[in-house]
């Protein structure tokens, strides 16, 4: 009678830890999900703004027009980007382009001038910040949940429940542009 109550206090204990497990994990999985839709909130925000700022440019340097175009196409493509890996992809080619569509101002003394342009490029470098701000709570996130999955005992039970390792939002190949040293010409 004895082993038997030894048997259910295993069997009660590992349930507990089970439940436990599976409710810490739907929690830090639930925090990626919320730090993610941050991030989407400020990128929508970033390219409901580049259509004006595209709009302010062409009035001072329309013969741009393949730079005019990259920040269109990379708009698009960012806005019909899929999840994080996608979506973070689609975004650093949106950055590049629009950093060069920013470095265009250098050129042209009247566009760098304008009220509006002056407006529309503080309001994108505030959006900026912000995302970059998202970015970094969204892989704090991710990093809790990925060690979460691999600490004792939810590595025992989050495979079977579905919880899988999730993605970083990085940099990815346009690290090495991030990462170099502006050129500065005078």
């Amino acid at each position: 009678m004895s082993t038997g109550w030894i048997v259910l206090g295993v069997v009660v204990v590992l349930v507990f830890l089970a439940f436990s497990a599976y409710n810490r994990l739907v929690a830090l999985s639930q925090r990626v999900g919320q730090a993610f839709a941050d991030i989407d909130v400020q990128l929508k925000q970033r390219h409901d703004l580049i259509p004006n700022l595209v709009e302010t440019v062409k009035g001072y340097a329309s013969h741009e027009r393949g730079t005019l175009d990259d920040v269109i196409k990379a708009r698009n493509s960012a806005m019909s980007a899929q999840g994080p890996a996608q979506v973070s992809a689609a975004e650093n080619q949106l950055s590049g382009a629009l950093g060069r569509l920013i470095a265009l101002s250098e050129a042209y003394p009247d566009l760098k001038a304008n009220a509006n342009f002056q407006q529309l490029a503080s309001e994108l470098s505030d959006l900026e910040n912000k995302i970059a701000a998202s970015r970094r709570f969204f892989n704090n996130a991710v990093q809790e949940y990925n060690t979460g999955i691999q600490q004792m005992p939810a590595a025992l039970f989050a495979g079977m429940f579905g919880f899988t390792k999730k993605d970083f939002f990085d940099l990815g190949a346009s690290r090495t542009e991030v990462e170099a040293a502006p050129q500065v010409k005078f």
